[in-house]
């Protein structure tokens, strides 16, 4: 199972709540830049995600996908074409980044609510940059739905039932999202976040239940 000895099993309900917005700002039009420039070809797959996560279309930055098993976390080819994303998660976010991935979403797709179960997960701050988003695209995390928008960077407890829902009929919904060992600026960041943004959404939840 996949694990990092010697580190501990952090409390993620206390440092993170279900989903907490942390005191950062992305420049958001130069990540999408970079983003878009990518070849489209490069979005062919799920990166090797399985389950839940076949959903939406995957390309890793560092690591591999658990499901690939217990392969080295180190840069990955297509980290060399984002200099700006390599400056986010090496610079801005404090610690020491662990499996990152760019994730799209189609229109009217979904990632139904499930919790990340190995020790990795246990171990590591998930966390979500939004490149492209719309306003009907919905994180769910512990029975709440939240908005992220471009320019943010959020913590999500993925120790919790989550899952995304992009109910847009025609856009496509885009996250950095990467895994972190906390360092102290981190853990700092966690407790002076906003927290309490999420709402409930009884449509969101029955989605996420895989319901119709």
């Amino acid at each position: 199972m996949l694990d990092l000895p010697g580190h501990p099993t952090l409390d993620k309900l206390g440092l993170i709540g279900a989903c907490s917005r942390l005191a950062l700002r992305v420049n958001a039009e130069r990540l999408l830049a970079e983003v878009a420039a990518l070849a489209e070809i490069s979005w062919a797959g799920t990166g090797g995600r399985v389950g839940v996560h076949r959903a939406a279309q995957a390309i890793f930055l560092r690591g591999f996908a658990p499901a690939e098993g217990e392969k080295p976390i180190e840069d990955r080819e297509q980290l060399g074409a984002l200099p700006y994303v390599r400056e986010l998660i090496t610079n801005l976010i404090p610690g020491r980044a662990q499996r990152c991935l760019l994730a799209r979403l189609p229109a009217a797709a979904r990632i139904t609510g499930h919790i990340d179960l190995a020790p990795y997960f246990a171990k590591t701050i998930r966390i979500h940059v939004p490149v492209v988003t719309n306003a009907d695209a919905w994180m769910y995390c512990a029975g709440l739905s939240f908005r992220m928008q471009p320019g943010e960077v959020w913590a999500l407890n993925n120790s919790a039932t989550h899952g995304v829902w992009n109910a847009h009929a025609t856009e496509a919904r885009t996250h950095l999202i990467c895994d972190f060992l906390p360092d102290p600026e981190l853990l700092e960041l966690l407790a002076r976040a906003e927290r309490d943004l999420g709402v409930p959404n009884a449509q969101v939840d029955q989605v996420m239940r895989g319901a119709h």
